[in-house]
């Protein structure tokens, strides 16, 4: 984990491998932003000059490195792009600050040591610089680097991430802005141990596996755990993880996280879609599909993550968080097309598809987190591909019981950057799930395919209990290219969200 700092020095003094400054997009070309003063006056007032020159603009997330003038202990500036110049007594939007840092810190893998000094008004802005920062400078690398150069006895590994990001302009012996810099750093470390378990390819990364990670975490961090091993899921009843999991060598888990906090007033249930590989059981997904599926665990990585992080930040809110583990496999023993399960519920669900597994191991999962009567639940999972055909591969959906509560997980979640919309749960699509056997079938209509999934989930959430359902199908994993803080693979989609949910709920100040 790169290591953060809240720096005394300032910009001209700091010694380091490079200088981080924010130049903005104005009506004339580029102008330098707050934090760059000392960095401008030792290019003699001319470093929007000299940007201009070599073809910067100041466009958001644009990268320019410059050899660093004689006035300055650093030998490279790099000059980040923050888009265009904010409207008169305003400032920089946080995710703005979020993903230029994060660009920033990207561009500088293999460095030890950076000094950011972009602009920090306040509190916030020092959260999300230090959040980009850090998000920015993750790499997975845990499969790379074990060919030895000849002759060297050395490794030829990658370059490792920015090992250090200095904050410049924030006030170490200010409340605020300490206690803003040890929350990014919490939230970070969190999301970036969900970006892991999404890259861990699958083969070490069992349900049985992530159920070891998840005990370990949890023991460290003083949360209770709980895992339900492949006899006590089949004592318990537990038909829908069962069914989705018996095809494989790799029988399923589920795993009970109980963060509690002595003066909490509300209790929160978080529960995770934890497949760890996705063949689409008999149903067994076409060519060119199954690549990324290690992905498809994404949302039990974030329940997982929040919790933890509920737990450092010591919030006072209870949070149970459910990981709801099994791998989805053709084989001899695998669930069918046509076979009807019994769920823990007690409901059966007549099997059309195979490959409309995680709401079958969701709908387990959210029963028995009623049993708790929590105040909320909200499950997280990348559920249909119906959801990135409506919404696209960076914003994910959400479906609730209350529309209230969907808003304010909206409004959450555009407040700490992750892009997200409120979707409905049309009640004429609950008719087309109607099976001739069973209560309920796995697959309805084509069109409309998430809110389907979201209607059939609905029907596993206990009686009176606030819940929503966050399809993270489309950003828990990039195959993209890098941009801003968001790395090629596992993004960590939906812990920041969690996270400020926890926080709101501890605070009373959820809307």
């Amino acid at each position: 984990m790169t290591a953060l700092t809240l720096s005394t020095a300032g910009a001209a003094t700091l010694r380091a491998d490079a200088l981080v400054v924010g130049v903005a997009k104005g009506p004339k070309g580029a102008i330098v932003a707050a934090g760059a003063e000392a960095v401008d006056k030792a290019f003699d007032g001319k470093l929007a000059g000299v940007l201009d020159a070599l073809g910067a603009s100041g466009a958001e997330g644009e990268v320019t490195k410059l050899p660093a003038p004689a006035g300055l202990k650093v030998p490279v500036v790099l000059a980040v792009g923050l888009g265009p110049v904010p409207e008169k007594d305003e400032s920089f939007d946080e995710e703005v600050l979020r993903r230029a840092a994060g660009a920033a810190a990207r561009a500088l893998h293999g460095s030890k040591k950076a000094g950011f000094a972009l602009p920090l008004e306040d509190a916030s802005a020092v959260t999300a610089v230090a959040e980009g920062a850090l998000l920015g400078a993750y790499a997975f690398t845990a499969y790379q680097g074990g060919e030895k150069k000849a002759g060297s006895g050395k490794d030829s590994g990658p370059k490792q991430p920015l090992a250090e990001v200095a904050l410049l302009g924030a006030k170490p012996r200010d409340k605020e802005h300490k206690a803003a810099a040890e929350r990014a750093a919490v939230v970070a470390a969190e999301v970036n141990v969900a970006r892991d378990l999404v890259n861990t390819p699958p083969n070490d990364l069992t349900p049985e596996a992530f159920a070891a990670v998840a005990s370990a975490a949890a023991k460290e961090n003083g949360i209770k755990v709980q895992v339900l091993d492949e006899k006590a899921l089949v004592k318990g009843a537990y038909g829908g993880i069962m069914g989705v999991g018996k095809g494989s060598e790799n029988p399923p888990r589920l795993v009970k996280l109980t963060y509690t906090h002595p003066k909490a007033e509300k209790t929160l249930a978080f529960v995770g879609k934890g497949i760890t590989y996705d063949s689409g059981g008999i149903s067994l997904k076409p060519a060119g599909h199954n690549e990324t599926m290690k992905c498809d665990m994404a949302g039990a990585a974030a329940v997982f993550a929040s919790v933890v992080a509920a737990a450092k930040l010591g919030l006072k809110v209870n949070v149970t968080g459910w990981l709801a583990l099994a791998e989805n496999m053709p084989s001899g023993s695998a669930t069918k097309p046509g076979d009807v399960l019994r769920m823990y519920s007690g409901k059966t669900v007549e099997v059309l598809n195979t490959d409309a597994e995680g709401r079958l191991v969701l709908g387990d999962a959210l029963t028995k987190a009623s049993e708790d009567n929590p105040d909320a639940i909200v499950d997280v999972a990348t559920l249909t591909g119906a959801m990135v055909l409506a919404l696209g591969d960076r914003t994910f959906g959400i479906m609730a019981n209350d529309d209230a509560f969907r808003t304010s997980i909206h409004e959450i979640a555009e407040e700490v950057g992750e892009s997200s919309w409120p979707m409905p749960l049309p009640a004429e699509l609950r008719k087309t799930m109607d099976s001739p056997t069973a209560d309920i079938a796995n697959m309805g209509v084509r069109m409309g395919g998430g809110l389907v999934a979201g209607l059939f989930l609905q029907e596993f959430v206990g009686e009176g209990i606030t819940w929503a359902h966050l399809d993270i199908a489309g950003p828990a994993f990039h195959e993209g290219a890098p941009h801003g803080y968001t790395p090629k693979g596992g993004t960590g989609s939906a812990v920041r969200t969690l996270v400020r949910l926890a926080e709101r709920t501890a605070t009373g100040d959820l809307g």
